[in-house]
This record gives C-alpha cells, structure tokens and sequence, in this order.
C-alpha cells in the first residue's frame, strides 16, 4: 500500500454511531450524496480516518481507502447493506434525498459517491484521538490529506494503531508490519476484503456479465463465492463468479456446478428433484466466460472443490 499519505474525512457523528455498535465490521461505505464528484485524494491502500462533525470533532477511527466508485443507492445497499451506516435501505435513502434536497428517488436510482473503506475500527469515546492540530476551525472544511511520516499525520495514523492493537478491537487485517525506513512508510499494513468489495471486484472481473449467460442486466447479477465463505472461502475474485441470480442459487445448493476446465454442468438431481429444468440443461456442456487477469480467473482447486463437496450431480 501507499502508506505516505492518508486522508482525514469530516464523519457524520449518527453514520458513526451505528457502525460502532456493531460487532464485527469488515468495511464500510463512507458515501456522499452525490455522485458527480470522484475522490482522488489518496490511492488504494492508504489510511482514512474519521473526523466526527461538532460537537465531538475527534478522529473516532479509521480504515483504508479501497475504492470510489458513483453507484445507484439502491446497488449501494445491495452490496454493503448496513455497512452504508443505516439499519435499512429506507432510512439511508431518508438521509440521502435530505441532504440532497430532492424529494423525488425513493428507489434509489440516483447516484451517490461511494467511498469505500476497508478493516475499518471505532473507538470507544475514551479512546478517541485528537485531531489534526491545523485543522480549519471555521468547520466549512470537508477533508484534508496529511502526510503520514511526518507531522500530524504520523501522529495520527501512530495513535490510530496502537488503539486499534489494543482492547478487542475487531479488525479486518491479514498483517502488521513495519517497514525498511529508508522507504519513508512507516508501517504496512495489509487490509482484507469484505463481502461488498468482493461483489464489486468480481463484477469488474467478469465486466459486468454473467459468466455463463453474458446477461448484463445489473439488477439479475450477483457475485457467487465457489467456496461458501461459511465454510471458510474468502472474499477473493479468484473464488468467485459472477451469475445470473437464479444460477447463483442453483450453484450454492449444488445442482450446477463449474468444472475445473470452466465448463457449465447441470446434475441430473435438477430434473429429478423439480421435473424440470429444460432452460438450464441446454447450457449445460458450455464454456463460461473468464477474466481475462490471470489472478482473477476461478481458481481451479476451488472449483474441484465445488465439484466434490457441493455438487448433487
């Protein structure tokens, strides 16, 4: 990552509350209510920290930026679903048209920023860090980049992880280190992905299309893990595919699988258990369609495991 700089973002003091009253955050959606401006200002990997508007204007934790992207608020909810700050679609749509202020969209088809962050940690109110000692004090400012090996910005990302360290914190990471000073990062720190980054990358891996059908119909896509992440697969695109939703279900309860070789297969167990299954079986023997990054691709032992230990034939 590029532990250099990092970004600290204004936070909505009731965005905050809800998700530090979960148990186990493995990413959020820090979003904006429009759509129209991208968020540059740190590159994949870096730290943000979140800065609570007043009355509290303490840095109440932080994450690593992953991506921006401008979503439909409805897609927003579909992939992060609380992690957006809310308890349910409605009460973030509330918020969103509010500050908007447009009335009209209640389906969430308009475009919100969507900053997206990930092994975010909330910090019980003893353990909130000071800010930035130049932070504006007029309250009109929004976000600042700060410099993380020197200055404030040292301070801050130091604080930040040695609370995060601390207490039971959970904390969606893979690995702390320090790194070689004469890099200038002062530690790396290696986040993992959570379920709606791992939607989203697997939408951009397979661009947008079932990968059996080629449907692009956005609403009727959803990102299939080929190991359950119950059953300990990861969020990783190399262990997902992206289906059309009623193919995904077929696959996770077993009646079709994708083989080592990326053929479709539809088991017999569909026609039996349903006396039916016509519109499946003629894409049965099919190639699926893979991206084309060689990381990206199904991994061929997951899929030898989906073949072994989920598919009904």
């Amino acid at each position: 990552m590029d532990a250099k700089k990092g970004y600290v973002g204004l936070t909505d003091p009731d965005w905050y509350s809800f998700l530090a009253e979960r148990p186990r955050v493995d990413e959020v959606n820090f979003w904006q209510p429009h759509g129209g401006r991208a968020f540059h200002a740190i590159a994949p990997g870096a730290p943000f920290f979140f800065k609570l508007r007043a009355p509290y204007k303490s840095i109440g934790g932080f994450g690593f930026f992953e991506r921006y992207e401008a979503l439909p608020a409805w897609l927003a909810w579909e992939c992060f679903g609380e992690m957006n700050g809310a308890p349910d679609f409605q009460t973030m749509i509330d918020r969103i048209t509010r500050l908007r202020g447009d009335d009209d969209g209640r389906m969430g088809n308009f475009q919100i920023g969507c900053i997206m962050v990930t092994a975010p940690v909330f910090f019980q109110q003893e353990e909130w860090v000071r800010p930035p000692d130049d932070w504006a004090r007029s309250g009109i400012q929004q976000g600042k980049i700060y410099a993380l090996d020197s200055g404030e910005g040292s301070r801050l990302f130091r604080e930040c992880l040695d609370r995060a360290q601390q207490g039971n914190h959970y904390w969606n990471v893979e690995r702390i280190e320090e790194a070689p000073a004469r890099y200038g990062a002062p530690i790396e720190v290696k986040p993992r992905l959570g379920q709606g980054l791992f939607r989203l990358a697997v939408r951009d891996a397979y661009r947008g299309a079932c990968a059996v059908t080629g449907e692009h119909s956005g609403p009727v896509l959803e990102a299939a893990h080929i190991v359950p992440y119950a059953r300990g697969g990861e969020h990783r695109i190399d262990n997902g595919l992206l289906l059309r939703s009623d193919l995904h279900r077929l696959y996770d309860r077993g009646y079709v699988t994708v083989t080592p070789d990326y053929d479709f297969l539809v088991g017999e167990k569909l026609r039996n258990d349903f006396n039916n299954g016509r519109g499946y079986y003629s894409l049965s023997g099919s190639k699926i369609a893979i991206p084309s990054t060689v990381t990206h691709k199904p991994s061929r032992e997951r899929l030898e495991w989906h073949m072994a230990q989920i598919f009904q034939g």
